[in-house]
């Protein structure tokens, strides 16, 4: 495995897909996904140039955290159990995962600065994915002006794992367009400036749709566990 040669090959379909809608590649962020990879692997991904890494488990995060500290960029990306809150939320810049009040009353207990959290929207609707929906998402974003520790830095979403190219802009425009309605509200607590959608198998229309944030694992560091 080869991060170097990944990485050449995902920043020229980053650039593509930029082109393609005249867009710059200075707007889109690639985080490295290394949940499933050991240390080794996420170091060839640092060494490679990549500086945001993506963790979707804190006892993953932290092991990692413990060889590598503030190096890369650290991202939670998956499901946070709010007692896990407290593991995490020193060694994080981003939280993708916002999407219950319990757990933002934790963050902003925890917390000893402002934390950029995303708010996750389940906008494909599936019960097998965490996040509100597209309905439930805007009070809720307005419920967090009181937690002086939370900064609604963008939205998150995961879409169908499909290759209906049609469904995934649907779903990508969806969470864009909800973007730019909080947008407009000039909420201070929440300027909503990322949209952290796109994998490894979807990262291209994604961009074409507005992401400012795409999480790729397996096409850039691949699987070990």
């Amino acid at each position: 495995m080869k991060v170097v040669e990944n990485l050449k090959r995902i920043n020229q379909q980053i650039n593509e897909a930029c082109q393609k809608v005249n867009r710059s590649i200075k707007e889109v962020t690639l985080i490295a996904v290394t949940k499933y990879v050991s240390i080794e692997r996420a170091e060839e991904a640092l060494d490679a140039g990549i500086v945001n890494l993506g963790e979707n488990r804190d006892d993953s995060l932290l092991e990692k955290w413990e060889v590598l500290q503030d190096k890369p960029i650290w991202h939670y990306i998956g499901t946070l159990q709010t007692r896990k809150v407290k593991n995490i939320i020193d060694k994080v810049e981003y939280i993708h995962s916002l999407d219950r009040e319990s757990l933002a009353e934790e963050i902003n207990k925890r917390a000893n600065q402002k934390i950029k959290c995303l708010v996750q929207v389940n906008v494909s609707g599936e019960e097998s994915k965490h996040g509100l929906s597209i309905e439930e998402a805007m009070p809720f974003i307005e419920s967090l002006s009181k937690f002086e520790n939370i900064v609604v830095d963008g939205l998150m979403t995961m879409a169908p794992f499909t290759n209906d190219e049609q469904i995934l802009r649907d779903c990508f425009r969806r969470l864009n367009n909800l973007r730019e309605q909080i947008q407009k509200m000039n909420l201070e607590f929440a300027p909503c400036t990322h949209l952290s959608m796109g994998m490894s198998n979807d990262f291209a229309i994604a961009i074409e749709e507005g992401a400012t944030m795409i999480r790729i694992g397996t096409a850039l560091v691949g699987e070990e566990e």
